[in-house]
This record gives C-alpha cells, sequence and structure tokens, in this order.
C-alpha cells in the first residue's frame, strides 16, 4: 500500500509513519513538506492508495489543490489531518473529494480508528459534526474565502420530518460514515435501492451531498 505523508513539521510526520507502520508492515511511504511537493508527487507516476495531508503546508492557496489532488488520483483515498477544527473547513475539504477529516487534537486510537473506516469505504467525521455539535469558528483555518460559507445554515427547520422509516434507516447509517454496500448489507438491500433512498434523502433535506446529510442527521 502506498502512502504520502504530506505535512510541513517533519517531527509529525515522523510520528505518523511509526504509527502507521506498526499496524501495517505491507505500507511503503513518501513524503512531501509543500504543496510542490505533493503536486509533484501526485504526477500520476505512484499509484497512491492513501494520501494524508494537512491545509496550509506552504504553496496552500485554497481548497481547490484537494480536488486538483483528487482529480489526477481518483482512486486514492483523501484524508485531512488538520489542526483546524473549522467546520466550514471540514465541508470544503469534504466537498473536493476527501474521505475524511481528522483533527490533530485527535488521540491515535482515534486517528487509527478513522482510518480503518476510510479505508473500509466509509467517509470519516470527526465526533463532535456526527453528534451535530458546531465545530468552533474561532479557531484558526485554512480557508481563502470560498470554504467560510456553511450551506447547511439554511437547512429548513422540519426537513428530515418527510423521510419515511426506511430513508431514516438509512441517514442513521449514512451519520455513522457507512458506505452504500455497508448500508445494503444491514438492512437487507441492493446497493441499487440504497442509492434510490439516498437520492431521495439529499432532495428531502436540500442538501447537495451525503456527507452534509450526515452532518445534520442528527438533528431530525
Amino acid at each position: 500500500m502506498n502512502v504520502l505523508l504530506a505535512d510541513d513539521h517533519l517531527l509529525f510526520r515522523d510520528g505518523l509513519r511509526r504509527l502507521l507502520a506498526q499496524s501495517d508492515d505491507s505500507m511503503v511511504f513518501h513524503e512531501a513538506g509543500t504543496f510542490d511537493d505533493v503536486r509533484r508527487l501526485c504526477d500520476g507516476a505512484i499509484a497512491f492508495d492513501l494520501i494524508l495531508l494537512d491545509l496550509g503546508m506552504p504553496g496552500w492557496n485554497g481548497f481547490s489543490l484537494l480536488g486538483e489532488i483528487h482529480q489526477r488520483l481518483p482512486k486514492a483515498l483523501l484524508v485531512v489531518v488538520s489542526g483546524s477544527e473549522k467546520r466550514s473547513d471540514l465541508l470544503a475539504a469534504l466537498e473536493n473529494g476527501a474521505a475524511g477529516f481528522i483533527p490533530k487534537s485527535s488521540s491515535a486510537k482515534v486517528l487509527m480508528g478513522a482510518l480503518q473506516l476510510v479505508l473500509a469505504g466509509g467517509v470519516y467525521l470527526p465526533e463532535q459534526a456526527i453528534r451535530g455539535d458546531r465545530m468552533t469558528d474561532n479557531a484558526p483555518h485554512a480557508g481563502n474565502g470560498a470554504g467560510d460559507a456553511d450551506p447547511l445554515g439554511s437547512l429548513a427547520d422540519g426537513a428530515g420530518d418527510q423521510l419515511t422509516p426506511r430513508q431514516r434507516d438509512v441517514l442513521n447509517r449514512l451519520r455513522d460514515g457507512k458506505s452504500n454496500k455497508q448500508i445494503a448489507h444491514e438492512l437487507g438491500l441492493t446497493e441499487g435501492t440504497v442509492k434510490v433512498h439516498v437520492t431521495a434523502i439529499l432532495r428531502q433535506l436540500g442538501v447537495r451531498n451525503r456527507t452534509q446529510a450526515a452532518i445534520t442527521a442528527n438533528g431530525l
């Protein structure tokens, strides 16, 4: 498994590499300290399976950089490991292709659990986002203005009242970061049926993707 560790702090990269190596000795690590390094390594020559990167490294100029990496390596699982705990940063990262957002304040146990979920096909959200708590707005963040608006703030009160019991079952599992395949297995449905339910849920809640639906699920 090819893994890219992108962070401008060598000590953090070293600790993360040692932690991951203990859990899977098949991992082959590559490192980057700037976004110029990330671009160079993500030119397609290396088929990365997992990319862990911080926001705000030298060369950072906005979340479109994540989208660029995702377009170059669509099969790679992109996970942000950041000092930011700003909700708008989380949303912007997920909307630009990230499969998870792990605050650096998380414990090693939480980080490893998050990566296991992502590698199994799920999407990791910080615990406070899953509970429906608002992540801090005054924390340092890496936005350039594009990700500062909260698209969830315009949800109408009672938007989830019209969901069917089965749609609520699906939504509860979206909140837990489960993939369509996992949801289908747990509910005894086909993946096609789950996709139909997900589409209906997004339309009913007035959100753009399953991640936004998951973030607001606890309040419905």
